[in-house]
């Protein structure tokens, strides 16, 4: 899970390094050649494949060890409490996984099918005309910020339990990498968090 965990934290700085492109303000110049890019290129539509791979997997992996889990304890302790030792959104990964696999339905919906669509009848596809026609609805944009808020409580566990579950816990490492990825979730995030707000209020054009 450690492994499929950082292979998607890697999908995420390439993803967010792409959208970031909209701040060119250049009317989606700049965007739409990063966005042709992807759409073209072989080795993405290879790596394509591999992301809905380890998406389905790292899925399974945590249904599974929820189960297990379960397995192990299945009478709950008679008096817990949790937030003594673990913070609430690392009690609650299952949810913030829930949250976010809703928003990617979504995600997927708006902006991936159209682009296959395109792709399929051999049609160029204007990304940013897209990005712009969904962030100009205001539901649109609070769901975006709901998966990014999800989405960023996720890291701030997943990023630090990933090294650990491949054994990478050591005293003098452990709160080096717990910084980092609290820098990574929260940078992230906030890019993320920013495109469809800045497109809504018009900032970007």
């Amino acid at each position: 899970m450690g492994l499929t965990g950082l292979f998607l934290i890697s999908f995420l700085v390439v993803h967010v390094g792409i959208n970031s492109l909209i701040y060119a303000n250049d009317n989606g110049e700049t965007f739409n050649a990063g966005a042709h890019f992807m759409a073209h290129n072989p080795l993405i539509r290879v790596m394509e494949i591999v992301l809905f791979a380890g998406l389905i997997l790292h899925a399974v992996q945590a249904i599974i060890l929820t189960m297990e889990n379960k397995k192990a304890r299945p009478v709950a302790y008679a008096m817990t409490n949790g937030a003594a030792n673990s913070s609430w959104y690392s009690r609650s990964m299952a949810l913030l996984g829930i949250l976010l696999l809703l928003f990617l339905i979504v995600h997927l919906g708006n902006f991936w099918l159209p682009t296959k669509q395109a792709l399929i009848a051999d049609e160029e596809h204007n990304t940013f005309e897209n990005l712009k026609a969904v962030f100009s609805q205001w539901y649109f944009v609070l769901i975006y910020l709901i998966g990014v808020f999800a989405l960023c409580y996720h890291l701030l566990h997943g990023f630090q339990s990933a090294f650990q579950s491949l054994g990478l816990n050591h005293k003098k490492y452990t709160p080096t990498i717990k910084k980092i990825g609290i820098w990574f979730s929260i940078i992230v995030c906030l890019l993320f968090a920013s495109m469809p707000v800045t497109m809504f209020l018009g900032i970007i054009k």
